[in-house]
């Protein structure tokens, strides 16, 4: 696919160099560890998206390769960011260069195997198959063509096996893994987490994975799949309540914002708001009652140890609602951190992110051309890439595709085929 000859669209092939199409990659410096690295994202919606973009951040350089229609998500708003998108999507894909092809087309895909040759990791998570029908199956064709490409496919349950195909959403994993039987109050129905949870630690899990077959192949020569699913996540997220139903049997429950094994540790209502408290052994415990002036609650034999007020612990929350009842929550919260118990106010998603110490962190950056969440992991002697707001689908096809070796012409033609979406 990058010899020379004649396409359908009637011009010569070009003299493609696969590599060069990263135009960055070996000559970035200080973006992070991962500088150098060449990754193609073809993946949408969150999971290998927010993978990619994780890379990014610590210095891969990431091509994403969008459809004519584009990543779904620019569609989820409102709030949209700019007419072509949306705050979700552009939390999932700073820090990519951005190209469009129409994959169900031949010469698209002649450009795909290119970028692939070209390319260290590669980032799926189409509809199982999909890559095979298009004549990109790892297994049987680019693990032989590239033995050092290390290749993430992220499906919702595997591409065999009982459910092996069929499609995941995290909502659907939720409910199928367990994790939305135990979210919840008693007396209610079963809750969805309110964030996206199987998706981002599918994400995260796909990046260490990734990591781990790069380090590898530094040992072998050689790369790999990494086989990542949304129900491997759901199921490693079940810590105590798997481990307590292997242990002992009995099915786990919603607790509400209880904790099932730790007591006290859920919210009460403080003067001004909601606050969550923490006594995770007896020693914060009688930490806690002393710092409320109930001290002699320690001392009570229905309290002296965990099991004890687990037995006992509506009785228990109820004598240190009344208590926290009297305070406001910052006062409170600065009262048991210097005596030791971990607790805070239940914040809104705004106070988390202007909270002091957040800022401190660079989790929210609020720069001349970047508004949105900071970089969560910091190495002390590796920088990081400073993010760079998303951009529009198909911002840089020119760019990318002259700088393997497309000439002015092929491109011309190539887009008024439709190859780039252009109607």
């Amino acid at each position: 696919m990058t010899s020379v000859g004649e396409d359908t669209t009637g011009g010569p092939l070009p003299a493609v160099n696969p590599r060069a199409a990263w135009r960055a990659a070996d000559s970035a410096e200080g973006n992070g560890v991962l500088t150098g690295v060449r990754v193609l994202d073809l993946s949408r919606v969150l999971a290998g998206p927010f993978c990619a973009q994780t890379l990014a951040d610590h210095g891969a350089e990431v091509i994403k390769v969008e459809a004519p229609t584009g990543d779904e998500t620019r569609g989820w708003g409102p709030p949209f960011v700019g007419e072509s998108s949306s705050a979700y999507y552009d939390s999932l894909n700073h820090s990519k260069e951005n190209i469009c092809l129409d994959l169900r087309t031949d010469e698209a895909r002649s450009i795909l195997a290119d970028l692939i040759a070209g390319a260290d990791v590669v980032i799926e998570n189409f509809k199982a198959g999909t890559m095979a029908r298009w004549g990109f199956d790892f297994e049987s064709v680019l693990a032989d063509r590239h033995p050092r490409l290390v290749y993430c496919r992220i499906t919702g349950f595997g591409v065999d096996g009982p459910m092996g195909g069929l499609p995941g959403y995290d909502a659907v994993l939720q409910s199928f893994g367990g994790l939305m039987s135990v979210n919840g109050y008693p007396d209610g129905s079963p809750l969805r987490v309110g964030v996206p949870i199987v998706d981002i630690v599918a994400a995260n899990m796909a990046v260490s994975g990734v990591l781990l077959a790069l380090l590898e192949r530094e040992r072998s020569g050689r790369g790999q799949l990494v086989d990542m699913t949304l129900l491997d996540s759901v199921i490693s997220i079940l810590h105590p309540h798997a481990a307590n139903w292997i242990a002992g049997g009995g099915i786990p429950q919603r607790t509400g914002d209880f904790h099932p094994t730790v007591v006290p540790y859920q919210v009460f209502a403080a003067r001004d708001g909601d606050f969550f408290v923490s006594a995770a052994n007896d020693r914060q415990f009688r930490s806690l009652v002393e710092t409320l002036g109930v001290g002699q609650l320690a001392d009570d034999p229905r309290f002296a140890t965990n099991k004890d007020r687990s037995a006992h612990r509506e009785t228990l929350a109820a004598a240190l609602g009344e208590r926290i009842a009297e305070y406001d929550r910052d006062d409170l919260a600065t009262r048991l951190e210097t005596a030791g118990v971990a607790a805070s106010a239940v914040n809104t998603v705004d106070e988390a992110l202007t909270s002091p110490q957040v800022i401190h962190r660079g989790l929210f950056l609020e720069t001349a051309d970047y508004r949105g969440v900071g970089v969560p992991i910091s190495l002390s002697s590796s920088a990081h890439r400073p993010p760079r707001p998303a951009v529009a689908r198909g911002t840089h096809t020119t760019a990318v595709l002259e700088a393997m070796g497309y000439d002015p012409a092929h491109l011309n033609r190539l887009r008024a085929a439709g190859v780039f979406g252009d109607s």
